[in-house]
């Protein structure tokens, strides 16, 4: 929707990302004609979190169709399941099709910023200490941008290779070497099929079974690509179909008795099916329900764990050896390359930056006890402070690209509302974000993810700080307009007054 914006061209905004979400609330501020708004990006190109992920076989979990925005809708996939350079390729098209480049500022890492009450403007501050002010701040560094490195006694110690799968090292090989893989979920089981042929032994150390369920990939034929080219409609459609598909499943998250346990045997049928080994089968059975955790997707994991330079490794780590794992039994595994396939810090959002609110109070200190925000965009502190995929915004059954797109239009509304009306600033109330927050954790205690022990799902704490409680087609509608009503509104001052 374009509205004008004559007037506010001093009226800065700063986003800071340059991913999916920075690259689409960029889009939609072009599309509404506002062309007021940098991007910060700490990396020398976008991207995002599928910039840095280039590890053998990275690819998204989601149907390609939906894996793209609504309005730029990608016919040409080359997969079901897109790769990644396919997915990063994508990005970076947006960023060239919409005239973003003038609006980037690439190896510019923010490490903090601070609200200026009185002048009702954010300070920014760079790695480099150069400073930047915005009127409205938007944070769009998600949930998964910090890998997890295990603190497990001697892993400083190794002395061969040792890298995180999110910083995978290219120039190390793996052909013939003895290779250790600390983790078994998402990313492991893309890239463990692609390097198993390559290592001379390949050993697996799982810490717990998960949930897996066929992808079945395939490629695209031409004539299919030619067809969704030829008629967007059906391009339309078919995303439609994947989306409602997926919706369908957010009653295993409630714990549908019927469902969970169908598509739990479904899942476990199609392991006993792959796997001959009566003991590596027991061992791949998952002691949580299923939706717990991340349900996982492979074609060809399973078949991995069937070569003969394959082992699954199931008896803790008591310590990493300058030259190996010893495992709690006493067992010494000699490796020469160790890969930590052990996800992110998922419930720290946005460290390392520094945040600092009205009245000197940080996001850090506001979230002592779990972090949380009303719909997971904004806190209550923090005027004209928004945040995209933030805390209880992840998804476990669709695509996180609707939630951004909703989350996108949400922000807009706030901004394009706050340059009419001519405010200052928009601080939530503190009782709307008790009040949504209380109903929120309710709705969270009753799903599989309560009934799960640990996971990236939740803190310390056993909060349950990332996912959201219920469908997307729920989020979209709480998500459609913003109301601002629910927050202390402050007005431009008038003419003649006191500069800002």
């Amino acid at each position: 929707m374009r509205t004008s914006t004559s007037g506010d061209s001093s009226r800065q905004i700063a986003i800071i990302g340059s991913g999916f979400s920075g690259v689409c609330l960029g889009i939609q501020l072009k599309r509404a004609g506002i062309d007021s708004f940098t991007i910060f990006e700490k990396a020398d190109r976008v991207g995002g979190t599928w910039r840095d992920n280039v590890y053998p076989g990275a690819a998204c979990d989601t149907p390609a169709f939906s894996y793209c925005f609504s309005f730029e809708q990608k016919t040409d996939w080359s997969r079901k399941w897109a790769p990644q350079p396919e997915i990063l390729g994508y990005l970076e098209h947006c960023v060239r099709k919409y005239g973003l480049e003038p609006h980037l500022r690439l190896s510019t890492e923010v490490v903090g910023a601070r609200f200026d009450a009185a002048q009702g403007r954010w300070q920014l501050r760079t790695q480099t200490g150069e400073e930047a002010t915005a009127d409205v701040l938007v944070s769009g560094v998600g949930q998964l941008n910090r890998p997890a490195i295990p603190e497990i006694p001697g892993l400083d110690g190794f002395q061969g290779p040792c890298f995180h799968s999110a910083r995978w090292d290219p120039d190390v090989s793996l052909e013939g070497r003895r290779v250790g893989v600390l983790g078994n979920a998402a990313s492991a089981i893309q890239f463990i099929p692609q390097i198993a042929p390559k290592a001379e032994r390949l050993l697996v150390f799982q810490r717990s079974a998960n949930w897996m369920i066929p992808r079945f990939d395939r490629a695209y034929r031409e004539e299919e690509k030619r067809r969704f080219a030829r008629f967007p409609w059906l391009a339309r459609l078919y995303r439609w179909w994947i989306w409602a598909q997926h919706e369908l499943r957010w009653p295993v998250f409630r714990k549908n008795r019927f469902l969970s346990r169908r598509i739990g045997q479904l899942a476990e049928k199609s392991m006993r099916e792959q796997i001959s080994d009566a003991a590596l089968q027991d061992a791949l059975v998952p002691d949580y329900p299923i939706g717990g955790k991340r349900i996982l997707i492979s074609d060809d994991y399973y078949e991995a764990l069937e070569r003969d330079n394959v082992e699954v490794v199931t008896r803790g780590i008591e310590r990493v050896l300058p030259d190996g794992v010893l495992c709690e039994a006493g067992d010494h595994h000699p490796l020469d390359v160790l890969i930590l396939a052990t996800g992110f810090q998922s419930t720290d959002f946005l460290v390392p930056m520094v945040i600092e609110g009205a009245g000197g109070r940080t996001l850090h200190d506001e979230w002592k006890e779990g972090a949380r925000a009303y719909l997971g965009l904004t806190v209550p502190g923090f005027p004209n402070f928004f945040m995209m995929y933030g805390p209880n915004t992840n998804l476990g059954h669709n695509s996180i690209i609707f939630m951004i797109e909703c989350q996108t239009h949400y922000i807009l509304d706030c901004i394009q509302q706050l340059f009419s009306r001519r405010l200052r600033s928009i601080d939530l109330r503190s009782d709307v974000m008790e009040s949504y927050n209380r109903r929120l954790q309710e709705e969270l205690a009753r799903t599989v993810w309560a009934s799960t022990g640990k996971s990236w799902y939740k803190n310390e704490d056993g909060m349950i700080t990332n996912n959201w409680s219920g469908t997307t087609l729920r989020y979209w509608w709480r998500t459609r307009r913003a109301d601002l009503g629910i927050y202390h509104q402050t007005a431009e001052p008038a003419a003649g007054s006191t500069a800002r």
